[in-house]
């Protein structure tokens, strides 16, 4: 869906859907992450989620400097792509957020999991409702408010992530 995301998204010249690609990446990373620590001791897990939390942060960050880029030259972007990218990545992400559900309150490392797919069809919905505020204004800024919406968000769950991350470091013996 990344791949899928970040094209329709340069193809339609909209933010929300290129921060919703970016948290398609940002899960693809997550996941792979976790598979490989699952594992290891909590040491390890906390480490790989403090590398998580950073690199989604930078991701998020680039999202609201590109949304505060596009401030200043706000093109509408296609709604008809937005709308129905949208919703083949809710779908994706609401069969994911099924599949992950029970792991909602584990350690930081399946938290964090559970925290993105999450976030993801939360974006989703942003993104198919953006699609409709540009349809219906036919101005760019439902896109720029809803890509900026979603990096902050995105960019809080990483806070939120590298924080657990922290505290389950204090925890482990040196």
């Amino acid at each position: 869906m990344f791949g899928i995301e970040i094209l329709a998204g340069w193809q339609a010249r909209s933010i929300s859907l290129q921060a919703d690609a970016l948290n398609f990446f940002g899960d693809e990373t997550t996941y792979a992450i976790t598979f490989v620590v699952l594992g290891m001791g909590l040491r390890a897990r906390a480490w790989a989620e403090m590398a998580k939390g950073a690199s989604l942060s930078f991701f998020r960050l680039w999202v609201i400097a590109t949304t505060n880029q596009r401030f200043y030259n706000a093109e509408p972007p296609i709604d008809e792509i937005m709308g129905s990218i949208g919703l083949l990545a809710l779908i994706t992400n609401l069969f994911c957020a099924y599949l992950l559900f029970k792991f909602r309150s584990g350690d930081a490392n399946m938290r964090s999991v559970w925290l993105c797919t999450r976030n993801d069809a939360i974006a989703n919905v942003a993104v198919i409702c953006a699609g409709a505020g540009v349809s219906a204004s036919q101005t760019a800024w439902p896109d720029l408010a809803v890509g900026a919406i979603i990096a902050f968000i995105s960019l809080w769950a990483s806070v939120s992530i590298i924080k657990q991350a922290m505290a389950e470091l204090k925890q482990v013996p040196a």
